[in-house]
């Protein structure tokens, strides 16, 4: 039998921003290594993007071996106890467990996180290859990128436009899925390695690539992220109390809204309809909740059977009160005195599957309101271009897809910009979450190695 960590009473945990998971014991991790079948081919570790052995470092778990666990998931990740929270493991390793094609998966997420929080990555030496690579960005691509890059012996910067480190991590990924304490507790591994950070540095701005380049930088990783915001385009959008996820996420997580000490504002009203249906919508829900909203609904075009978030994200946004509204596609934003005051969308049903494979949906010509008086956009995002506009003035242009993605091998992660590399949501590949994103700083810090004749 599947073995669970207990949660956070569900009425409790709408008031607070602790964790909803607690680990499981020593005795759990246990009996749920024990329910791993050692596969001759794992089809798990060619579910995770990064490669774990998955296997080993269970089967080193059952054996009460922690530490040896904890070594053989270091080799090929430096973020266990941040992967073992957020990863969609039911789309990737778990979901490609045998156990679970007549049954329940291995729990290889909780068992990862077991594993991360209870050991800790060992403090080695590297020998100096007298070369220097910067990482533009502290998300999950530029973390992994910088440990493996450290590993192999390089001088390793990283530059973060903002005041604290951990990118989408820690300004959009709330404390109750992922603590800050974990968060930091991973960056401090970094640091102990060697790794420099450097915070308050906007590159394209604070500095130019030329300049990295002027400095002694020998390779560049990009990996910034994509903070512009994707809006609606429909009426209304420009009222008082419509937010971005991004924003409102940014507002709570990094900045402190959601006390009243800090001098970060945040106008809590009645009801709030947040517009997507991914984990960023999930998040901005739940925290919505938290922040005093009394009724928080998801709306969201497709049906309950097409959401793309993390089942898990589902499952706790329902038990924390947050009510889905499915089949609804946003029309219009009413107004009143300049601020939100309800808003219209249309009924729609699904037709033929679309590019994604997901039903398209398609507008009834029927509508419905909702009163709401406030609005939040977790629609996605799209690159920002301060890096790729800067760079030209000095010369260097940039291959760029018609969205403003980097153009990028996809084995290498190069730019067509010699040894400029680029990962993450700035080039991205697949669906975009923290695993891919990790997957895309291993291959970006592998092809700068071999650049650099370091195999």
């Amino acid at each position: 039998m599947r073995q669970r960590p207990q949660e956070q009473d569900k009425i409790k945990r709408r008031s607070n921003f602790d964790s909803v998971e607690d680990n499981l014991t020593l005795e759990q991790a246990k009996e749920e290594a024990s329910r791993c079948l050692n596969c001759k081919n794992p089809r798990c570790v060619s579910g995770c993007p990064v490669n774990i052995k998955i296997p080993d470092f269970i089967k080193a778990i059952k054996e009460g071996n922690l530490e040896k666990a904890g070594d053989i998931i270091r080799e090929t990740s430096m973020l266990p106890s941040v992967c073992g929270r957020i990863c969609p493991q039911e789309r990737q390793c778990e979901g490609n467990c045998v156990l679970g094609i007549k049954g329940e998966a291995v729990a290889i997420g909780a068992l990862e996180r077991y594993v991360g929080d209870n050991t800790f990555a060992k403090n080695e030496i590297y020998s100096s290859t007298g070369k220097k690579v910067a990482i533009i960005g502290s998300g999950c691509a530029g973390l992994t990128a910088a440990s493996d890059l450290r590993k192999a012996g390089h001088e390793v910067t990283v530059f973060e436009a903002l005041h604290k480190f951990g990118g989408v991590l820690r300004y959009g990924i709330p404390p109750f899925r992922l603590p800050r304490k974990i968060l930091d507790r991973e960056i401090d591994n970094l640091k102990s390695m060697g790794v420099k950070f450097e915070k308050n540095i906007v590159v394209g701005k604070s500095v130019t690539l030329k300049q990295l380049k002027d400095d002694g930088f020998d390779a560049i990783f990009i990996c910034s992220g994509a903070g512009l915001p994707k809006m609606m385009n429909i009426k209304g959008e420009n009222l008082n109390g419509v937010f971005s996820a991004n924003e409102f996420l940014t507002r709570v997580n990094l900045m402190g809204a959601n006390y009243e000490i800090n001098a970060t504002p945040l106008k809590v009203g009645n009801s709030v309809a947040v517009i997507g249906g991914g984990n960023v919508a999930m998040d901005a829900a739940r925290t919505a909740v938290r922040v005093g909203f009394k009724t928080v609904y998801i709306v969201y075009r497709r049906t309950e059977k097409e959401l793309p978030a993390r089942l898990e994200e589902i499952r706790h946004a329902k038990e924390e009160g947050v009510e889905f509204k499915f089949l609804m596609a946003p029309y219009e934003i009413l107004e009143k005195d300049g601020y939100v005051n309800g808003m219209k969308f249309e009924i729609m049903e699904l037709g033929e599957p679309d590019e994604s494979g997901r039903r398209k949906p398609i507008g009834t010509g029927k509508y419905e309101i909702l009163d709401v008086d406030t609005i939040i956009v977790a629609l996605g995002t799209g690159p920002n271009p301060i890096i790729q506009k800067s760079s030209e003035l000095d010369g260097i242009v940039f291959k760029t897809d018609r969205k403003g993605y980097f153009v990028v091998d996809e084995t290498t992660r190069e730019t067509s910009i010699p040894m400029i590399f680029a990962g993450g949501d700035v080039a991205p590949v697949g669906t975009s979450n923290a695993i891919n994103a990790m997957g895309a700083g291993k291959k970006a810090a592998k092809a700068i190695n071999d650049a650099l004749g370091i195999n």
